[in-house]
């Protein structure tokens, strides 16, 4: 069922925002990450934090192009809508399963420098784990993966596969970001040890 674009354009844009304002955030560097970079940079947060991942990304990125990869699914539907209304330029599909145009727009959209946000276990998992899509571009384009590594002291947890979480408002927020240099692999098999052993320092209990 198509949910209607007055609640995905505006009610669920606005409630997002005013949640988001109530959290009290405190960002951390990890000690590979004492700023945020100029140049390209793939951002990335599980899928279940994405209520606050993506207005985090726009509050990193402020005053940068950001692009989000959004899935054509049902629920990407509703996602890009939200985005829209938040600001977010949308690239539509998978780097792993859409065809070359997504890739292409990934690929673009580096080249010129800019920010694509991900959620790399989404659109429907394995919960945790590093979609090899968007790091397989990473790689090609020396590109960095900065990964944010959200954490609640108060939520609502869903019983879906991705656990997701809808902070309580004004809960405190500890959003720690890790910048990882992607490196250049030369095997598939390589790329995905490097994906599961990367995944496996974020993955939450």
């Amino acid at each position: 069922m198509r949910v209607p674009a007055a609640i995905t354009r505006h009610l669920l844009p606005l409630a997002l925002e005013m949640l988001y304002r109530t959290l009290r955030l405190k960002i951390v560097f990890g000690a590979e990450q004492g700023r945020i970079a100029d140049g390209p940079v793939l951002f990335a947060f599980w899928h279940g934090k994405m209520v606050t991942g993506w207005l985090l990304a726009r509050k990193l990125f402020a005053g940068r192009m950001t692009r989000a990869v959004v899935s054509l699914s049902g629920d990407g539907a509703i996602l890009s809508d939200t985005l829209g209304s938040l600001g977010f330029s949308l690239i539509r599909g998978s780097s792993s399963n859409a065809g070359s145009r997504v890739r292409e727009e990934i690929a673009d959209t580096l080249k010129k420098q800019e920010v694509i946000a991900i959620t790399p276990d989404g659109p429907r998992g394995p919960l945790h784990r590093f979609k090899y899509g968007s790091i397989r571009l990473a790689s090609r384009h020396r590109t960095p993966l900065l990964f944010a590594d959200i954490r609640y002291e108060s939520a609502w947890r869903l019983k879906s596969w991705d656990r997701f979480e809808i902070p309580k408002p004004f809960s405190r927020v500890e959003v720690s970001l890790h910048r990882i240099e992607v490196p250049e692999f030369t095997s598939e098999a390589e790329l995905q040890v490097w994906c599961g052993r990367t995944a496996e320092i974020f993955a939450h209990e």
